[in-house]
């Protein structure tokens, strides 16, 4: 018996707990704080306790199990100070399937503490239910679905020049248009400001006491203010106390010239929320986007003086769409965009890797026009459109190659060995105890229990393997699911495409794979191989009557490159 049983319980009293996160809202209002609150006090009361005491946490993910209101919960009842806990459902108590299994299995149990789980139907009193465990496995894999899903809407719109982050000080959110930032003007002065004193050559400090003085709030007061986000519950400095670390941030925001940087930080996973900053290249730089509050002159003057100037990929500063986007057929690097010195117009990608180092990494050039790729990526797009309006149930067949049906069937099937792993594991626990008696008994020698002992855990070791196995089948399973749907309706916006835009590319290409031209039935032909976002590449039946591109340019003296089909090898 654990140590806390030794401590009297208070039977009578019932833990209430509720949680809200902002992935919740897409559950409807049930799930509101008010309306947990309401369903628990009156199933509590039903079952007998008169002594209620609510915990909850807002806007907290269940990922985590560090919420302030969950954990003063179970310190309580650590102190023997309640004996019932009542949530709306498991996922409540947390979406952590290690760490919710621990409580439901092991503390709960232990401590003779009661676990009513309302709309899962559980009851710890009634005894152990079986599907608890796959109820909690479900609600971690909600989790890591809901965050594949946002972060491929993020690429998408992060690609396509759509700010991701809020606006940083100086900026709001126009009224019209929630992902255009207008200037906010008085905002703006403040910025405008700290800029002309810093070239005025004071210090961060200096500048940071200046504003305090002149009772100015700090970016985060103002905001609160504005009614831009929620007010904070502890203030740990008062709303004109600037520092430092602000003014640094803000005489470094390139946003401030009129510009949008996405994926400037980034996430390991989905439990782990800390975000660690990005590396430059693998930012996206939109220029111009929005008004400027300080010109690019003033910026990179004011960059020098505190030492961090930059450096751009290319000495013209021009971003092509197709940046980032090609990949050599040969090794697998990137294709660096250039252009011809003495005839500025021709415009062209080539292997990084070429040439380059002892071993030559890349042999060839795979050398491609921008002019070519578009043409190339525009007509494949465009028959892509047409197999997807003309032949419809065809074309979601060959991007799903599964229905709803075939997921449902593959969760049951999962579910159905899930159980029977998880009973074999307790079959394999009860085993273990019976061993250890009939040991220290003496029925058992030593040896034999050893070897026993030895097979039993290497069989858990093996269950635990499977169990993750299956739950990353089933996580492949629903993205490729979520993503399939989510690229046919995008697919379906380009029907009467006539011009490339960066939009479109990256809405709906992943990568494109360059191969070396080579000489085909005595012309020069090159392969270009188009992976689509979620699909790959996709091949179009070729009993369709939807003909191949035919693809010809004139590049220079007077050599002409045909395209030949975008299938993958």
């Amino acid at each position: 018996m654990s140590w806390l049983n030794k401590k009297k319980i208070h039977s009578d009293i019932a833990f209430l707990y509720e949680r809200l996160s902002r992935d919740d809202d897409l559950e409807g209002e049930s799930y509101s704080i008010a309306n947990q609150k309401k369903l628990l006090t009156k199933v509590a009361k039903e079952k007998g306790y008169t002594h209620i005491v609510h915990f909850f946490d807002d806007g907290i993910s269940g990922v985590t199990m560090n919420r302030p209101k969950f954990n003063e919960m179970i310190e309580q009842l650590k102190l023997g100070k309640g004996g019932a806990v009542f949530v709306k459902d498991l996922s409540r108590l947390g979406r952590n399937y290690i760490e919710v299994g621990r409580l439901i299995e092991e503390f709960f149990p232990e401590n003779g503490i009661r676990l009513v789980a309302v709309s899962d139907g559980i009851d710890s009193f009634e005894g152990e239910s079986e599907f608890a465990p796959i109820k909690n496995l479900f609600n971690e894999w909600y989790s890591r679905d809901i965050s594949k899903k946002r972060r491929l809407s993020n690429k998408v719109k992060g690609s396509s020049g759509v700010p991701l982050g809020a606006p940083p000080y100086g900026y709001k959110r126009d009224d019209k248009d929630p992902n255009h930032w207008v200037v906010d003007e008085e905002a703006a002065r403040v910025v405008k400001m700290i800029d002309t004193l810093t070239l005025s050559g004071y210090g961060t400090e200096q500048i940071a006491s200046i504003l305090s003085e002149k009772m100015l709030l700090t970016p985060t007061a103002y905001a609160v203010e504005k009614g831009y986000k929620k007010p904070l519950k502890q203030h740990t400095a008062g709303p004109y106390s600037w520092n430092s670390t602000t003014i640094i941030k803000i005489l470094s925001l390139q946003e401030y010239c009129g510009d949008v940087i996405n994926f400037k930080t980034y996430s390991i996973s989905y439990k782990n929320k800390k975000r660690i900053r990005n590396d430059p290249e693998d930012m996206m730089v939109f220029e111009n986007v929005h008004e400027p509050i300080r010109d690019r002159a003033t910026f990179e003057r004011i960059q020098e003086m505190r030492g961090k100037t930059r450096r751009r990929k290319m000495s013209n500063g021009e971003h092509n769409m197709f940046s980032g986007l090609l990949v050599c057929s040969d090794c697998g690097g990137k294709l660096g965009y250039h252009f011809n010195q003495q005839n500025p117009s021709i415009k062209y990608f080539n292997c990084q890797n070429y040439n380059k180092g002892k071993q030559k990494k890349c042999k060839s050039t795979h050398y491609v026009r921008v002019d070519f790729l578009e043409q190339v990526v525009l007509s494949e797009i465009r028959r892509l459109t047409r197999f997807a309006c003309k032949y419809e149930d065809e074309f979601t067949r060959a991007v799903t190659a599964y229905s709803k049906e075939v997921l449902e069937s593959h969760k049951k099937t999962c579910c159905g060995e899930l159980n029977a792993l998880i009973s074999r594991n307790k079959e394999i626990d009860r085993l273990f105890e019976r061993m250890y008696e009939d040991n220290v008994s003496g029925k058992i020698s030593d040896e034999r229990f050893g070897k026993l002992s030895a097979k039993y855990e290497s069989e858990q070791r093996s269950i635990a393997e499977r169990v993750e196995q299956l739950k990353k089948a089933y996580d492949e399973m629903s993205e490729k699911a979520g993503q399939a749907d989510f690229f046919i309706s995008a697919v379906k916006k380009y029907t009467r495409v006539k011009k490339l835009t960066p939009l479109m590319l990256n809405e709906l290409v992943e990568k494109i794979e360059v191969h070396q031209t080579e000489i085909v039935d005595g012309k020069r032909t090159q392969k270009i191989v188009i992976y689509y976002n979620c699909i790959g590449a996709i091949s179009i039946p070729d009993d369709l009557p939807i003909p191949n591109a035919e693809i010809t340019l004139d590049t220079r003296q007077g050599v002409q490159v045909s395209y030949t089909s975008s299938k993958a090898s």
